[in-house]
């Protein structure tokens, strides 16, 4: 017999495992299947890791290339980069046996298997340790994520990997060219580097972090310059192969108007994800799709069909762990009839940890001009202004902070500089909270402290910056 749960998710990640436990607390019976991570992408092979690597790159980096700047002497240092590894596994396994935790503690039933809809109210799991077992539930979210996409006609190989080969290896190879500037592409590049990899970055779009501000790009390709990392902007990755022992990238260099080719150890792919839609019988539920292939859902979550709610990567809105994790609270609540909020997706945060960090939210300068505004504000502040950065020795980047001219509003921030991902939410909770500039500047700020950066760039927008 089918076991019959109020709610049943299907994906664990940071998205449905959240989901579940809100669902829970709502006094929901729920149920939870994930064939294998716990956590999901984020917590086993993804951000929680990547950041861990991070961390180990950046005491590497202080210690081979400003030693002497900070007062250190090191006869015979050496970088083990297995050691970083190890802490990596470590830290994930530690959250990944945390999400389990949670999962008894808000008694949840979790199935671990392969979850497959037989119709729009039952799924079949085929478990992990042999059987199956059938489910139903008046309610089931899909939390799917995302599968890995690769350049056309391009597949996988031992010289040609994606971040999970990458960040599952306790070695480093020797030199090694990464399609992609994103931040999967230039977290890898500030790891690799830093460990001594002769590191390559090809991006097709005119600039590294293409997504971001101009000014923040910018002042990136001038920080990985000053440290060494290649990169080559306007490039056009025609064709990747696999020579046994390397791996060669011919490229169009759109600049120049001619092909290129390099060749190194490992050809890392990092062009992004696709939502996860085939696999698990999404065909027969009949929930409807999105022009670009994602489940297409309101801003409760809610798809097509009724009963059927999609929540993180797999919906195409923005493929971000705690915007995911944010949609599944969202979305247990809303089928609770719980009060709940709808995102503004264009003011979701977003970060780049690699150093200098990158953080940002809301429309660029750009954007905000193409979005209507016709009169902005737009004040920066640099870090090298700033005491706490000038003791922390870094002392690059700045704030830069774009807000409506006739009402004040707030309309994106982009950061670039260190911990920079630290000061983030007090941007975005002055959005929320419909802050005005003066509002933000006149917030007192501890002394010294990164984030007074944000206050003299609020002070700016009102035409009154202190320290500059």
């Amino acid at each position: 017999m089918a076991k019959e749960h109020d709610v049943l998710v299907i994906g664990a990640g940071p998205g449905g495992y959240v989901a579940a436990i809100r669902a829970a607390q709502l006094g929901r019976s729920v149920g939870i299947v994930e064939k294998e991570w716990w956590g999901g992408v984020c917590l086993n092979v993804g951000c929680i890791p990547s950041k861990a690597l991070l961390r180990n790159a950046e005491l590497a980096h202080i210690v081979s290339k400003r030693a002497k700047e900070f007062g250190f002497k090191f006869d015979g240092l050496e970088l083990d980069y297995g050691a970083a590894f190890k802490r990596s596994r470590q830290v994930s396994n530690r959250l990944v046996k945390g999400v389990g935790f949670l999962m008894k503690k808000n008694n949840i039933a979790a199935y671990e298997g392969w979850a497959t809809f037989k119709d729009a109210k039952t799924v079949e799991v085929d478990l992990n340790d042999g059987g199956k077992e059938t489910l139903t539930a008046k309610d089931i979210i899909i939390a799917a994520g995302t599968t890995n996409r690769l350049l056309p006609g391009t597949e996988t190989s031992t010289n040609v990997i994606t971040y999970l080969e990458a960040i599952l290896s306790d070695t480093l190879p020797e030199s090694i060219i990464i399609a992609g500037a994103g931040p999967i592409g230039l977290e890898f590049a500030y790891v690799m580097h830093n460990y001594g990899v002769d590191v390559t970055v090809l991006e097709y779009l005119p600039h590294l972090a293409p997504l971001e501000d101009e000014e923040i790009s910018e002042e990136l390709e001038r920080q990985y310059k000053r440290a060494g990392i290649k990169f080559v902007t306007n490039a056009r990755v025609d064709k990747i192969e696999d020579l046994g022992d390397r791996a060669r990238v011919t490229y169009t260099d759109m600049t120049a108007g001619k092909p290129a080719t390099l060749e190194a150890a490992k050809v890392l792919q990092a062009i992004g994800f696709a939502p996860r839609i085939t696999g698990y019988g999404l065909e027969n539920t009949g929930v409807e799709l999105t022009e670009r292939g994602a489940i297409k859902v309101d801003e409760r979550m809610a798809t097509s069909v009724p009963g059927v709610w999609a929540v993180g990567d797999v919906n195409g809105k923005v493929p971000l762990a705690h915007v995911g994790s944010a949609e599944g609270m969202i979305c247990a609540e809303s089928i609770a009839g719980h009060a709940t909020i709808a995102l503004d997706y264009p003011m979701m945060p977003r970060c780049v940890y690699c150093q200098p960090q990158i953080a940002s939210f809301g429309y660029t300068e750009k954007q905000a001009r193409e979005a209507g505004y016709d009169e902005i504000n737009v004040a920066k502040f640099p870090f090298q202004a700033n005491g706490k950065a000038l003791g922390l020795g870094e002392s690059g980047g700045f704030v830069k902070l774009i807000a409506d001219a006739r009402y004040g509003e707030i309309l994106g921030g982009h950061l670039i500089g260190p911990e920079v991902t630290e000061l983030l939410p007090e941007l975005t909770l002055a959005h929320f909270a419909e802050l005005t500039p003066e509002e933000l500047a006149r917030n007192v700020h501890a002394h010294p402290t990164l984030s007074e950066a944000l206050m003299e760039a609020a002070h700016g927008l009102e035409g009154a910056a202190i320290h500059i």
